[in-house]
């Protein structure tokens, strides 16, 4: 298992390499005791929040993670949930309208 900071360099560097925007890791770990990091990124359409999660969760299971992927059916918000992180990708409007950096930060 990685480290913390290898594994945020490693989740934020996927996420950029599938052109994802304002890439934002927060250390939940004394908020919650269901992960120790949300990681939040935006998709410019349903099309790109798709394929940046799942370019993400078949390198997460490359990788050797057993990913938990919810949302791919409208791709607004796909959150994709590895255990000691979860990444929430979503569109502008979605990320607008929830505000998670607010909530988590």
């Amino acid at each position: 298992m990685p480290s913390k900071n290898t594994l945020i360099d490693w989740i934020t560097n996927q996420l950029d390499d599938s052109k994802a925007k304002d890439i934002i890791a927060l250390d939940v770990s004394k908020l919650t005791s269901i992960t120790d990091y949300m990681v939040i990124c935006t998709g410019t359409s349903s099309r790109h929040v798709k394929a940046i999660a799942d370019k993400f969760a078949e390198s997460a299971k490359e990788k050797g993670f057993m990913p938990q992927v919810e949302g791919e059916q409208t791709a607004e918000w796909i959150l994709v949930d590895i255990g000691d992180a979860i990444i929430h990708v979503m569109q502008q409007e979605t990320r607008d309208f929830y505000q998670l950096e607010k909530l988590w930060g």
